[in-house]
């Protein structure tokens, strides 16, 4: 995909629209649209397999949205793909505006507390209805600090690779 291969989640595969092969889709761009501008996609399985595809075309359907990707033409070769989540290559997506990181810039970040103690790296980011969680990963010790900037999270610099937080080393 890119040089670097670092790749963002931007959608997934979700269901079968119509017989001529269209697909239901999720998308998480902003807004959801802008899948379509990002490509190629990869399409991967949880098993690792991949597919690169460019030219895929969309549009709204109803509150979802659906996409027919070229070579794609009826609903049995559709079928195969439901499941798969759609990456693309991280130098496609437009630079993040201030204080915004995309998750893949953050993963593998070194974290320390505000007093220079050093908890691990950045292993990913989760979602919660509140807030986004980073999961600092330090040998077999984890640890979920929540993604609140000015809060626990007091800067970020990923052209350093680091991350300081409030955060107290024993929790």
């Amino acid at each position: 995909m890119s040089e670097s291969g670092r790749r963002v989640l931007i959608g997934r595969i979700v269901g079968l629209y119509g017989v001529q092969g269209w697909l239901k889709i999720e998308s998480w761009a902003e807004p959801r649209m802008k899948i379509f501008d990002y490509q190629p996609w990869l399409l991967s399985t949880e098993s690792g397999a991949e597919t690169q595809i460019a030219g895929a075309k969309g549009r709204q359907q109803g509150k979802g949205m659906v996409a027919q990707l070229p070579g794609i033409d009826d609903r049995e070769q559709a079928a195969a793909l439901i499941g798969m989540d759609i990456h693309v290559a991280r130098e496609q997506l437009p630079p993040p505006g201030k204080d915004e990181y995309y998750w893949v810039d953050l993963e593998g970040l070194e974290v320390v507390t505000t007093e220079d103690v050093p908890l691990g790296r950045v292993s990913h980011l989760f979602a919660t209805g509140a807030n986004d969680v980073v999961v600092v990963r330090d040998g077999a010790r984890e640890r979920l600090i929540p993604f609140i900037q000015g809060s626990y999270v007091r800067s970020v610099d990923v052209s350093a690779k680091r991350m300081v937080v409030d955060w107290d080393p024993e929790f």
